[in-house]
């Protein structure tokens, strides 16, 4: 494994396998220029991303996101009877950095999720992406440190 994520957290670290972070990413840089948004469930309790779900964004906005809701229920359904979790709640920024806004902290509400945000604001010219986690708890944001788990 190689550091990779910003460190300004004192706790956990996510780690990422490879083939989820660019699943991510090329999930990002498809639906650009709009808000690409997803989940990746894993194992109740384990903290262990496992199943990449990109999902709809029902607002198809450059500026907004909001999971399609029968897709969500479907999802969040499917979660319950294999016992896994959103492990990630990801979406992407189009023009600004990979921060959450306001909108962003009033919905998250899964408090073991990590929350990842990707920056595609230069998708046009093919640059590096911006790539950040955060827990975000009771309106709190913390950055968190994350890893790529290398291919075995």
């Amino acid at each position: 494994m190689r550091p990779i994520g910003w460190l300004a957290y004192r706790g956990g670290m996510l780690t990422i396998p490879q083939e989820i972070y660019d699943a991510i990413i090329a999930h990002a840089r498809a639906d650009h220029p709009d808000e690409a948004c997803g989940i990746v469930a894993g194992p109740e309790g384990s903290d262990r991303p496992e199943r990449f779900v990109p999902m709809t964004n029902a607002e198809r906005s450059p500026t907004f996101y909001r999971l399609d809701a029968d897709e969500q229920f479907k999802v969040w359904k499917e979660m319950d009877a294999r016992d896994e979790e959103p492990v990630i709640v990801y979406h992407s920024h189009t023009s600004t950095e990979a921060y959450p806004s306001r909108t962003d902290v009033s919905y998250a509400s899964e408090p073991n999720a990590h929350y990842v945000l990707v920056s595609t604001r230069d998708a046009d010219k093919l640059g590096d992406f911006q790539f950040r986690s955060f827990r975000i708890v009771d309106g709190e944001i913390t950055e968190e440190p994350w890893t790529i788990e290398e291919p075995a």
